[in-house]
């Protein structure tokens, strides 16, 4: 290989399929830069943000108290509570205190987790973790999901980027995360015991008891299914019906979490008095009854599908290397999945190994959160606090944690690219680059962030700039910078 060839795919391989170079990265990644992404990849899954995070079922306890205390307060207010002294009665009001702190384990969540990706010496390891992260979704739209979003990713994702689909698959759609966001936990078999029990007020069965006291509503809630059919296993194209997503939903029935009146509130359970009876029939198989061993033979069935392999390779194809990704390359993805029946690590595998994965020209646009940790790392410098971050992020697009919908974040430049979009991310690039370049000379943190990919006009414009604060902003937003 000629060694203008191994330059460039060193910092491809720092700038694509990770997260931004660091001041020293490239040269290091220059010697085998697809033996630097493959020592990446391994089996015990992707690093864990810092810090000592709570668990989901923690978490949840959190929101009851918080829930419990706000239900306290309102029997307790009085309409003529004395008008002095109301700041201090509102900083000492439990209710308040309790959302302070679900606030900030939200906060502390998402700082972690940005502070890994703009530090890590693994950020290929770090971006596969993301793409998984995002493929799954869960929002913090609900309050209660917010509180568990980062436990989520820790829990079901990190541990299982680089095993099984199917072990994947299992773990993020039966988190307590995952089931709450997708009104699961709603869900109960219209024939059920707990459905009969709830609707004539007696009970039907043998330790037949209703759901917990936060059921609002008496039935089958899809979401979970039509969204696992949909969006995390086969794709819309794969030819189910609405009768697909019916039935699946009703094996899936009875999936929930700990209640207050279980002996673990919080935690993933299986109510068995919740569970619609029958066998089940999803995209042509037929499922004898089980309970929750029918929704997980539906679960694996799909994980094993060749629809999914197709739909989610493609997916992995668009996000590291183009909108509109090589069919080729898709097919090499799909071959290492089908091969080893859906091994992660293979198909991270084969994604480095792919030449199309290494065309010099850099087609994907940044998200905002891609272009805020990138330009940390170029910076070498640790993101600011939340309550900085948090503003400019949601300014940008992006609000932290907050995907708009089940489908999650977009990251194709048509989302990201529009004209108030640039000159926001113009804005965030010059506050930014005074207070992170430190009196350092942005010329040689261009050469350490973009490596070959850095253009004659982008060297030659930063050279030019009247501060070096100016040199470093034009380094952020120019073209090759913007790009990966």
């Amino acid at each position: 290989m000629a060694l203008a060839d191994q330059t460039m795919r060193a910092a491809i391989a720092a700038t694509r399929f990770g997260l931004g170079a660091r001041p020293g990265e490239i040269a290091l990644t220059r010697r085998d830069p697809q033996g630097f992404l493959r020592s990446q990849i391994r089996r015990e899954g992707a690093d864990l943000p810092p810090g000592t995070p709570a668990t989901s079922a923690q978490r949840l306890n959190e929101f009851r108290d918080y829930q419990r205390d706000r239900r306290a307060a309102k029997v307790e207010k009085t309409v003529d509570a004395p008008p002095q002294g109301v700041a201090t009665m509102a900083a000492r009001d439990p209710v308040n205190l309790a959302g302070r702190m679900l606030r900030q384990d939200l906060a502390a969540d998402f700082s972690g987790r940005i502070a890994l990706a703009a530090t890590t010496d693994a950020a290929f390891r770090e971006r596969w973790a993301l793409f998984w992260a995002n493929h799954f979704t869960v929002s913090a739209s609900k309050a209660i999901t917010a509180t568990v979003v980062g436990p989520f990713e820790d829990e079901a994702i990190r541990p299982h980027v680089f095993g099984r689909f199917e072990d994947l698959l299992a773990a993020a759609e039966t988190h307590p995360a995952m089931l709450t966001y997708l009104d699961q936990v709603q869900s109960i078999g219209p024939d059920s015991p707990a459905a009969l029990f709830l609707k004539t007020g007696g009970p039907r069965g043998v330790g037949a008891r209703p759901q917990p006291a936060t059921q609002r509503t008496v039935g089958l809630n899809e979401n979970l299914a039509r969204e696992i059919l949909e969006l995390h296993t086969v794709g819309v194209s794969a030819g189910y019906t609405q009768a697909d997503v019916t039935e699946f939903a009703r094996a899936m029935t009875g999936l929930s979490i700990g209640g207050p009146r279980d002996e673990s509130y919080g935690a993933p359970l299986f109510r068995a008095q919740a569970h619609e009876p029958g066998e089940r029939t999803v995209m042509g198989v037929r499922y004898a009854p089980g309970g929750r061993a029918q929704a997980s033979a539906i679960l694996s069935d799909l994980a094993a599908r060749p629809q999914t392999a197709r739909f989610i390779c493609g997916k992995i194809a668009r996000h590291f290397v183009a909108d509109d990704p090589p069919p080729a390359l898709v097919g090499r993805l799909d071959a290492a999945w089908t091969s080893s029946r859906g091994d992660l690590a293979r198909v991270a595998e084969a994604l480095i190994a792919a030449p199309e994965a290494w065309e010099p020209k850099a087609a994907k646009f940044k998200t905002p959160y891609e272009f805020i940790v990138s330009s940390y790392r170029a910076a070498d410098a640790s993101p600011m606090a939340f309550d900085r971050l948090a503003p400019i992020l949601t300014g940008l697009g992006q609000k932290p944690f907050s995907a708009p919908s089940p489908k999650g974040w977009p990251d194709d430049a048509q989302s990201w690219a529009a004209a108030d979009a640039i000159v926001k991310r113009m804005q965030f690039a010059q506050g930014f680059s005074g207070a992170a370049l430190r009196d350092r000379d942005p010329r040689t943190l261009a050469v350490e962030a973009l490596g070959e990919r850095l253009s004659a006009e982008t060297a030659k414009a930063i050279a030019r700039a009247e501060s070096r604060a100016e040199g470093f902003a034009l380094l952020l937003m120019s073209p090759e910078f913007q790009r990966r």
